[in-house]
């Protein structure tokens, strides 16, 4: 497909989702009766975040080998056969690859620990910051005062709780709490990109640097808007809520197009795991051709194939070799067509 094409058909994917987005809100809030207008600024930056987000998903999965890895990886995760097979393995690698991320432990616990803190906060964040900046959840009070309020979804009372108690505590505070999680994490890889010999080589400030400093950024603001209005009887206030916004509103339309699109990519790589795991329960493992070394799952190495064969590379045929045989048969041909002619 032309890339003219394709950015037209993601600019039209972009268009819908944005539009099924501001529909939703309409509805979820009640026709806006729900709809606070001070998040109004929040509220858009969402609509361009949909926006982006099916953009370059649409972008990214046009290419032949990320089409392939998505198509196989979303039929292994909803294949009713996968799940009578492995029934856990589903639940299993949900838990395991997004939740905790095991697969960074082996690399380095400090940076799995960053990486959890992190990811845990913003969770936390979003399912808070969302449903709240759409008017789906509303906190009220009968008394306008408090300390007894409704926490409502949709218009429908979910839970009563007394403001001063743990509950209530909990979920007034629950961006403080996310914030807290976040600022070690961040501050942990920006302190590993300005000393660690390794990071610093390849970094790219936009694209490395820049997302550290938005998260640090919108937790510590984030808190200091807490800190005036306990300690401070809301001194600063005004000029830290705009602050917060803007840094909120900047990293959530950064979202799509910087480092942290991996957040969407990643949910399409649980099916892949997924097609490889079972593929392994029913031992269809891929021999290499030379020494008989197990490579990789058979359906995994035809995978790659295809997708070789799909970008018209012409080395299809050396997925079929473990890397060691690769080199060596590398080295045999440089011997036997290259060096020959100094002979």
């Amino acid at each position: 497909m032309a890339p003219v094409e394709v950015r037209r058909r993601a600019s039209l994917v972009g268009a819908v989702v944005s539009a099924l987005l501001v529909l939703a809100i309409v509805l979820g809030s009640r026709l806006l009766r729900d709809f606070d207008s001070a998040l109004l600024p929040y509220a858009v930056a969402t609509v361009f975040l949909a926006f982006g987000v099916a953009y370059r998903y649409t972008v990214w999965i046009s290419a032949p080998g990320a089409r392939r890895l998505f198509v196989q990886g979303w039929r292994s995760f909803f294949s009713a056969a996968n799940f009578r097979k492995a029934p856990t393995a589903l639940p299993k690698m949900i838990a395991t690859y997004l939740g905790f991320q095991r697969f960074l432990g082996a690399r380095s616990h400090a940076r799995w620990a960053a990486h959890q803190l992190i990811f845990w906060g913003c969770v936390i964040a979003a399912l808070i910051t969302f449903p709240l900046t759409w008017g789906w959840f509303t906190f009220t009070s009968a008394t306008g005062a408090g300390p007894g309020y409704e926490w409502r979804m949709w218009g429908v009372k979910i839970l009563g709780f007394d403001a001063l108690s743990v509950v209530g505590w909990l979920l007034f505070h629950g961006l403080d709490i996310a914030a807290i999680l976040v600022i070690p994490g961040a501050g942990y890889f920006l302190w590993r990109r300005m000393k660690d010999r390794g990071a610093m080589t390849g970094q790219r400030f936009a694209y490395d640097l820049v997302p550290l400093l938005a998260l640090i950024i919108v937790s510590v603001t984030g808190l200091l808007l807490t800190f005036s209005s306990i300690f401070l009887h809301g001194g600063g206030y005004e000029f830290l809520a705009v602050l917060h916004m803007v840094s909120v509103v900047f990293t959530l339309i950064y979202i799509p197009f910087g480092k942290f699109f991996h957040i969407v990519q990643r949910p399409a790589a649980v099916g892949m795991q997924l097609f490889k795991y079972t593929a392994k329960r029913d031992e269809k493992v891929f021999p290499c051709r030379r020494c008989g070394q197990l490579i990789d799952t058979a359906p995994y190495v035809e995978n790659l194939q295809g997708t070789m064969r799909d970008l018209n590379l012409g080395f299809d045929e050396w997925a079929a070799y473990c890397p060691r045989c690769k080199r060596v048969l590398r080295g045999n041909a440089y011997l036997t067509h290259v060096k020959k002619g100094f002979k």
